[in-house]
Formats: C-alpha cells, sequence, structure tokens
C-alpha cells in the first residue's frame, strides 16, 4: 500500500501546470484538476528485440488489479474528482491533452510492506 500511496501523492503534487509566466508551477490541486486513470499494461511494452513487444513485465491481473482500485481508492480519499476506465478492456478514451508533458514515476527499488 505505501507504493499505491506514494505513486498516488506523487501523481496529486506534480506540478504540471502553467502559472501565469507559462512555467509549470502549479498542482493538480492548485489548478482545480481532476484525474481520469486508466489502465494501460502496453506501457510495459518492451520491443529492444524482434518486431513483436514483450509485455512480460507487466503486472498480472491479480496484482494489477488490486493495485489499480488501491491507486483510485486513495486518490478518492484525497477529496479529487476520479474517472476511470474499465480494466483490461478495449477503450475509446477521448481527451484534451493541455501540454506535452509525459512522466514516468518509478521507483529504483519497491518499499516494503
Amino acid at each position: 500500500m505505501q507504493e499505491v500511496e506514494w505513486m498516488a501523492d506523487k501523481v496529486i503534487g506534480l506540478r504540471l501546470f502553467p502559472d501565469e509566466a507559462q512555467k509549470l508551477n502549479r498542482d493538480l490541486v492548485e489548478q482545480g484538476g481532476a484525474l481520469l486513470v486508466v489502465s494501460q499494461f502496453t506501457l510495459y511494452g518492451d520491443a529492444r528485440k524482434g518486431r513483436r513487444p514483450s509485455f512480460i513485465d507487466a503486472a498480472k491481473p491479480e496484482i494489477a488489479i488490486p493495485l489499480y482500485n488501491q491507486f483510485v481508492k486513495y486518490l478518492r480519499q484525497q477529496g479529487l474528482e476520479v474517472e476511470t476506465g474499465e480494466f483490461g478492456a478495449n477503450m475509446d478514451v477521448e481527451l484534451v491533452n493541455d501540454g506535452p508533458v509525459t512522466i514516468w514515476l518509478e521507483r529504483d527499488a519497491p518499499i516494503s510492506p
């Protein structure tokens, strides 16, 4: 659970939104934003070898689904508006992506329970 809370707190606190000077100085709460949380195991696709990506490093559903649900629950407990997709489903998602920012969040080593 510590890893989920760390990730959620990081997402909430990242200064990804521009201030009056157009510098990324505002976090989600300051911006008055909401979250769309969608599972996407394909982010773990490894295409270093061959032509077909390997997803062997992606968490299996029995691990990933509880983590996903804990993440969403924790975000909501922080008072945020959170919408979700359906885990493992093919989804058509429409959004307006404001800015060219993509950030990979990962720790060097997992936190002990």
